[in-house]
């Protein structure tokens, strides 16, 4: 049978899924193998240093730099507070001496005679990770951090901005090519994962964030209301650490694009039930996907999600769902249908592999294997 190797989206009722949660730096592990976490669980934490605050004080002071030593009223190793005095100059023959405030508050980590200049660290920052499913600990990383197992709802994205959050499931359209629009956020979504439909508006999103949701989801956005929303443009490279107030997840791609029914229906399924959301994107080399996951923590809920069809990852073959990524078929679902194992010519003139694919409309399109992408259930 004829197959080949494409990028893929995980949209699946059920799924064993392991997610590896480590810190920035060596840190702490708070919890041991085999133990079961709650997602919003502290798994592991540590302090990473403050940041350093240069002080020209021999400019401040009008001093000589190799003067700054003797003026200074805090030592290396000396905590100071943000107002508070840091160096005294002599003056001349007492008089007119000159004084310097510290701008931030942290400890005096060095003093130099050559350039002039103070260094004040800042107060360590506490960082903590989250265990982000709600399972079982699989196994420690010593000093980094725990590797989390969980049967869950699993449904990746396109792109997303803003890093993890969480909160129940809120569905807000009846039906996948509806948009998502500020009339359809109601008060009582403060925390809520909202689930729309088509496209979001930038009204939505704006009201999402005065109300306090945790996360927005639909299948589209326009780059317009994306780049008024951040208020610049966004890179290609890698998102997650947006500070907007909520995280964004299209699942389709970008304009006036309708949730694919299946990933509709999914979410649709679990409405009311806690989920994690992550919108860290990153698409080029090591692809990160934004990601919607629900915790199936009993076995009713496993049984009522199903096992679907398990497809060998990455692996393009006749039956598999795919989505099309460029023009003219661009966003529509279809199945693969045939795999032809000779290049063919393009409306472009150049030659390429391709794939026959069979719309929901019954039509078959038949797109180069790159335009493609594998929706694994």
């Amino acid at each position: 049978m004829s197959q080949a190797y494409t990028p893929g989206l995980k949209v699946t009722p059920h799924v064993r899924w392991r997610s590896k949660r480590v810190l920035p730096i060596a840190g702490e592990v708070l919890v041991s193998a085999g133990q079961a976490v709650g997602a919003q669980d502290v798994v592991a934490r540590t302090l990473m240093p403050g940041d350093v605050t240069p002080v020209n004080l021999a400019k401040l002071l009008s001093i000589p730099a190799g003067d700054v030593p003797k003026a200074m009223l805090k030592q290396v190793g000396e905590s100071i507070a943000a107002g508070e005095l840091l160096a005294r100059s002599q003056g001349l023959f007492g008089l007119f001496k000159s004084e310097a405030k510290s701008p931030a508050t942290g400890t005096v980590e060095s003093i130099s005679a050559v350039t002039g200049q103070v260094m004040l660290r800042g107060e360590p920052l506490a960082v903590q990770v989250r265990a982000f499913l709600t399972g079982t600990v699989v196994e420690v990383l010593p000093n980094e951090g725990v590797v989390v197992e969980a049967d869950v709802a699993l449904i990746q994205g396109i792109f997303g901005i803003g890093g993890e959050a969480y909160g129940p499931i809120r569905s807000v359209c009846s039906k996948p090519d509806q948009d998502l629009t500020d009339d359809r956020i109601a008060a009582d979504m403060k925390g809520a994962v909202i689930v729309g439909g088509r496209r979001i508006t930038q009204a939505a999103v704006r009201k999402a964030q005065q109300l306090g949701a945790a996360a927005i989801v639909s299948g589209g956005i326009d780059d317009h209301d994306l780049r008024e929303i951040l208020g610049y443009d966004l890179g290609v490279a890698v998102t997650g650490a947006e500070q907007i107030g909520l995280t964004v997840i299209i699942t389709e791609g970008f304009g006036d694009i309708a949730m694919a029914e299946r990933t509709f229906k999914l979410l649709e399924q679990h409405a009311g039930a806690q989920a994690s959301v992550n919108g860290a994107t990153q698409i080029r080399a090591g692809v990160m996907r934004p990601e919607i996951v629900v915790s199936l923590s009993d076995a009713s809920q496993k049984r009522s999600a199903g096992m679907s069809a398990q497809v060998e990852g990455g692996v393009l073959a006749p039956g598999v769902t795919v989505r099309i990524i460029r023009e003219p078929y661009f966003g529509q679902l279809g199945q693969v249908t045939a795999l032809p194992s000779e290049p063919r010519v393009l409306a472009s003139e150049s030659k390429a592999r391709v794939v026959e694919v069979r719309l929901s409309s019954g039509q078959t399109a038949v797109v180069p294997r790159a335009n493609v992408e594998l929706i694994e259930g």
